[in-house]
């Protein structure tokens, strides 16, 4: 079987149970280079919509995991990016819903929500998850390094107008980073944006992979407590995952490609190893540390693996 461009997993995820993940951007191509991002830097920043890749070609990918349907619970339309600069979403969504009764997800940063060909593709979802990192222009460009040409306040305009037009379900996550936007102040701004959205859910996660720069820290748990309690949210920390999967019969491989999306520390590489009976998994462990292709981050101790 050749290695599988764009549908990956299932991986599991603490908001979606097992995700099995369809990727339709190239990697690291989105429109933020944000500090936190567990996948690195961005490489290609770009602002434009384009069909990087055939509806088809992403379809015959996913076709192949319909078989073994009870081992994800969720499709989710992520990439390695931002998914929603990828001009063939909406008939990407429509075509997989065609196959399957699983909901569709997409997790977005919410950066184009002003367009109404976005917001129109993204109301055929059942789950859209978008991100909500900062309350001001300062902030913005503090956590997410846009590119230079978004403006915040239309950005922020697009998010409230498309949960005023949504009818699925919309979980906004925000991202709180160690002396940034964690303090009660910045949570109390968070909460005045919220009061104009219409949402169903709000998470908040903070860094807890390796992330793309190496001075972010993770929120203190007063931080969190305190955003939990005043914004009626959700800890992503207080929920529990679940196990990788992969259609891919080589195990290596299999790996290198979970790794290209959703970046696997020793020990979740070590699960997964176990639910496929390897027997020599040290020696996989250390061929991902020496492999040119792997980053291998010492992050708070644990070695996490993704690719480069």
């Amino acid at each position: 079987m050749e290695p599988l461009q764009h549908a990956f997993g299932p991986v599991p995820s603490r908001r979606l149970g097992n995700s099995l993940g369809l990727s339709p951007i190239p990697p690291k191509t989105c429109n933020y280079s944000c500090t936190y991002c567990q996948l690195g830097r961005t490489n290609h920043m770009t602002g434009n919509r384009q069909a990087f890749y055939p509806v088809e070609e992403i379809i015959r990918e996913f076709e192949l995991y319909l078989k073994d349907a009870d081992k994800f619970d969720v499709v989710t339309i992520v990439g390695e990016g931002e998914p929603t600069l990828y001009a063939g979403l909406g008939e990407l969504i429509d075509q997989v819903k065609q196959r399957t009764d699983k909901p569709v997800a997409v997790i977005t940063n919410g950066a184009l929500l002003w367009d109404p060909q976005v917001r129109k593709e993204l109301a055929q979802c059942d789950i859209v998850l978008p991100s909500l990192d900062a309350w001001d222009e300062e902030t913005f460009r503090a956590v997410d390094r846009p590119l230079g040409s978004l403006d915040f306040q239309k950005i922020q305009q697009g998010l409230v107008d498309f949960s005023h037009e949504y009818t699925g379900q919309l979980w906004v996550e925000i991202m709180l980073c160690g002396g940034v936007n964690d303090s009660q102040d910045s949570i109390d701004h968070f909460a005045q944006i919220l009061q104009k959205i219409r949402y169903d859910r709000v998470y908040i996660n903070t860094p807890v992979r390796p992330p793309a720069e190496p001075d972010v820290r993770v929120a203190s748990p007063d931080s969190i407590q305190y955003a939990v309690e005043k914004l009626g949210a959700i800890s992503i920390d207080m929920l529990s995952a679940g196990s990788f999967f992969s259609e891919i019969p080589d195990d290596y491989e299999a790996i290198l490609s979970i790794i290209a999306r959703h970046p696997m520390n020793q020990f979740e590489v070590a699960s997964f190893l176990e639910s496929r009976c390897v027997s020599n998994k040290d020696s996989i462990l250390d061929n991902l540390q020496h492999d040119s292709r792997v980053e291998c981050v010492d992050y708070k101790g644990i070695l996490s693996f993704r690719r480069k």
